[in-house]
């Protein structure tokens, strides 16, 4: 007996600890399957067929092997339907999110935290202006945004909450008595105000001269900003200056009158000192503006896109070649859907035969090519949005001596856990009055009263293109019907907000560019600085009309390049903020490589373009630190970088300690300037830091401080010096181990949960890190902010290059993938493939589409 007890116990003991180890694994394999289940059940039905109210006939939608749809229907009214269905498949979460953003109705999903977002927005109006928008569109377009809103809201009828997407079962956690509401047209329309805000021209620019102006004289906020040089730096309009070897195609088919954009004589006489008591208050607004969010990345100076056009004269097939990738923020799932749009038979009634990149949320193509033109967009960023003073008394404004009535409405925000709050918005005719958003607005305009030598308070309003309503919306389905170059302008013309450089092509043989937009010119001032708004001298005179903005039309050296770049030198000024041409310049001289080999050019070619690495940055520096007297670490850096091509290679270790030598080198140099005004590291500090480096006894190579170094020969000994103990650091003692990837790494980040803090909801949505190359002001633009460090902010968002001579043969590829459903096959999927540089085939007729279909489902009409 004695012996048996303990025995007893013990196994008692054991069989207590396995059933409770039995237990937990049960548990946690219903949690896992029950959490598998969850994730899951919002992935969409692919094939076989689907019974739905709302399509008149059968719709086909094929999948290819990354989930992209080509729909395939006999109506216009069910192209669309289907199209608004296939999204709110993948995608609508990001669509409800969207939506929700462009109303300024975020506190209804997040909260208190939310409300000032709103107000913004709710200021602005920007629904209220697509409201107007959709009111006036024609019969054609209505219908086509209709049938969209039917096809969402048709998939909306059979899926609620998680059904939907696994973001609802998160929302609902913080949220659980939040159901989307039905889908409308005026919600598409809102997200082209999205788009206007994040491509918005130079607020920011001109927030940070008035920001350098309370710190430095005007002389080195000019040298800090420095103008387009023309005489070295290609136009797209022109093509290289004269001092560059330019290619020469074939005579024009055709010709169209050309405008341009002026240099501006005297950088330093548009800026205006700013009174000291505006620092703080500029910085803070400055600040505001950076809170709203940014749907299609971090807006900035940096951030850009490139396009560009080859001729059939230079092409390997005979026809011309478009390449496009836009520049834009990183985001999971990607900005962009893929997206076909085919008519089984193009007729009366049903007019589309169309595919590229659109919009979750947006019917139509946005950019891609039809059976007849293709087309590509960069933002070219022309200055159209305006601050004013205002004196306010009241309910009335002053204007030219009279008082005028405030025009005055009510907005209620709803707030998730919380009160509605009532926002009360005025506004002048000019704009409203951001004064009522926050103190920051409010700061700015007390501090104006010292820059106009006024009395009393003062108030501020924004003026901006956007805030009328436009006919954006009607120029997307105008775009993917055009067949020539006469229907192209036609639907340009009506593509108001935000104004881009486009790019065309078509299967005869053409190529073009068009600059289309509203663009106002001002009765004074060049809309550097806020202005008093008490005068009619000051403000608008209207838009400069569309027949003088640049146009040209198959020019004789058979290429266009645009990269952000100035358009022209000379005609009517358009902004005075372009980007400073490395890009364009780097893109022209592969094309005149390419071109002056002899060779025809294909669509690998263009591939390997837009992959180029080349840092023109490096090269202006190589040079410099090669011809000094270096010794111990600097030395070290030296060695390293002697014999570096100078491009920016995910592999190249040269490339990472350049990449930490130059932040370190911006950090030191510009370190006294306000944080907002610090240098981010592009293409505008590659022209600043290129100057100075043949001005070594500059000011600015002197830093009393911590680095204690006079003169530009100690600074970059210094900065060299600095980054190799750096990168040892971070990459470790051996230089043969350092790879630029491990520090310029991409995270896709979803832009509602990816940054919740939360770790595992963060898992849950986020994908990466990924290693990749390139930089800033580099062609293959993977950016980054030296403010920062040395991950990616902003990202060629798509790349594409259309083969006008065989459609089939041409070539796209996404940032992240088809789905928006995360640990869906194709939430990522064609990540690794846009990190490697490589692309997918395009198929555009229905019959190789069908042939290589991995999913087909048939949307059949219901009752």
């Amino acid at each position: 007996m004695g012996t048996d007890a303990p025995r007893t116990t013990r196994h008692r003991g054991l069989k207590f600890l396995v059933g409770l180890l039995v237990t937990v694994l049960v548990l946690a394999l219903v949690g896992v399957g029950l959490g598998w289940w969850t994730v899951q059940r919002s992935f969409p039905t692919t094939s076989g067929s689907i019974t739905v109210p709302g399509v008149s006939e059968p719709v086909t939608v094929y999948r290819d092997d990354a989930g992209v749809p080509q729909i395939v229907a006999e109506t216009d009214h069910d192209l669309f339907f289907a199209q608004g269905y296939v999204h709110a498949q993948d995608r609508f979460w990001e669509m409800d999110f969207r939506r929700h953003v462009t109303a300024g109705r975020l506190a209804e999903l997040f909260g208190p935290s939310q409300v000032d977002t709103d107000a913004f927005v709710r200021t602005l109006d920007w629904r209220g202006i697509a409201q107007q928008e959709y009111d006036q569109l024609d019969d054609r377009t209505r219908a086509g945004f209709d049938a969209y809103a039917d096809g969402v809201n048709a998939y909306l009828a059979d899926h609620r909450g998680a059904d939907l997407s696994l973001e609802y079962a998160v929302l609902g956690l913080q949220n659980p008595g939040y159901s989307p509401e039905p889908w409308s047209a005026v919600d598409s329309i809102a997200w082209l105000k999205a788009m206007a805000w994040d491509l918005r021209s130079n607020l920011v620019e001109e927030l940070d001269r008035a920001i350098l102006g309370t710190e430095l004289p005007p002389e080195e906020v000019a040298r800090l900003y420095p103008q387009y040089p023309f005489d070295a730096k290609p136009t797209i309009v022109g093509g290289p200056p004269p001092a560059a070897p330019a290619a020469v195609g074939t005579a024009p088919i055709g010709s169209s009158p050309g405008a341009s954009v002026a240099s501006g004589a005297d950088a330093a006489a548009s800026v205006v000192a700013t009174p000291d008591g505006a620092r703080g208050a500029l910085r803070a607004l400055r600040a505001t503006l950076d809170d709203v969010p940014d749907l299609l990345g971090p807006e900035g100076g940096d951030l850009g896109s490139n396009s560009w056009v080859v001729g059939g004269a230079l092409t390997e097939s005979g026809r011309p070649l478009l390449a496009n990738d836009p520049h834009l923020g990183p985001a999971m799932p990607s900005v962009w859907y893929q997206v076909g749009l085919h008519c089984a038979t193009v007729r009366e009634g049903c007019a589309y035969d169309v595919a590229g990149y659109s919009f979750s949320g947006l019917p139509g193509v946005i950019i891609g090519h039809n059976d007849r033109i293709a087309w590509g967009f960069t933002n070219l960023g022309p200055d159209v949005a305006d601050l004013y003073y205002e004196r306010v008394d009241g309910d009335s404004y002053e204007l030219d001596g009279q008082m005028v009535p405030l025009t005055i409405r009510e907005e209620v925000i709803e707030v998730a856990g919380g009160d509605p709050v009532t926002l009360t918005v005025r506004s002048t005719g000019r704009g409203p009055l951001v004064t009522d958003i926050g103190a920051n607005f409010a700061a700015v305009a007390d501090a104006g009263a010292a820059a106009t030598g006024s009395t009393g308070d003062l108030e501020l309003s924004l003026q901006w293109t956007a805030l009328t309503p436009g006919s954006t919306a009607q120029a997307i389905f105008a775009l993917d019907r055009a067949r020539d170059w006469n229907e192209f302008r036609a639907a340009a013309e009506l593509f108001d907000v935000p104004s881009q450089n486009l790019v065309y092509a078509d299967v005869d043989g053409n190529i073009g560019y068009q600059a289309p937009g509203t663009i106002p010119v001002r009765k004074s001032g060049d809309g550097t600085v806020p202005l008093p708004g008490w005068t009619s001298g000051n403000g608008w005179a209207g838009a400069i009309p569309s027949a003088e903005l640049p146009s040209v039309l198959n020019p004789a050296r058979g290429y266009i390049v645009t990269a952000n770049n100035a358009v022209a030198d000379g005609g009517p000024m358009l902004t005075k903020d372009w980007d400073l041409g490395y890009r364009a310049d780097g893109i022209e001289r592969r094309l005149a490589d390419l071109i002056g080999s002899g060779e025809k050019l294909t669509a690998d070619d263009m591939t390997s373009i837009q992959l180029d690495t080349r840092d023109a940055n490096a090269e202006a520096f190589l040079p410099v630190i090669a011809g000094l007297e270096l010794d111990g670490d600097a030395a070290r850096g030296q060695e390293l970088l002697d014999g570096w091509n100078g491009h920016a290679d995910a592999d190249s270790a040269q490339a990472a300690y350049f990449a930490v030598f130059w932040r370190t080198l911006l950090a030191t140099m510009f370190g006294s300037l306000p944080e907002s005004s610090r240098p981010v590291g592009g293409d505008r500090w590659f022209s600043v830091v290129g100057t100075l480096l043949g001005e070594p006894d500059s000011g600015w190579w002197t830093d009393e401080g911590q680095a204690g170094v006079a003169g530009r020969d100690e600074m970059l000994r210094y900065a060299l010096a600095t980054a190799w103990k750096e990168t040892s650091d971070r990459l470790g003692d051996n230089p043969d181990s350092w790879r630029w990837g491990r520090l310029h790494t991409l995270e896709l980040t979803n832009a509602s949960f990816g940054k919740s803090g939360i770790g595992p909801i963060e898992w849950l949505f986020n994908r990466g890190p990924f290693e990749t190359g390139g930089g800033s002001a580099i062609v293959n633009a993977i950016g980054w902010d030296a403010t920062l460090g040395y991950e990616v902010n902003w990202v060629p968002s798509m790349r594409m290059v259309v083969d006008l001579g065989d459609v089939d043969a041409s070539t796209w590829v996404n940032l992240t993938g088809a789905s928006g459903h995360a640990f869906h096959p194709h939430y990522d999927d064609q990540a690794r493939l846009w990190q490697r540089g490589e692309t997918r085939p395009w198929l555009f007729g229905i019959t190789a589409i069908a042939d290589a279909a991995a999913d087909t489902l048939q949307l059949r009409p219901g009752g």
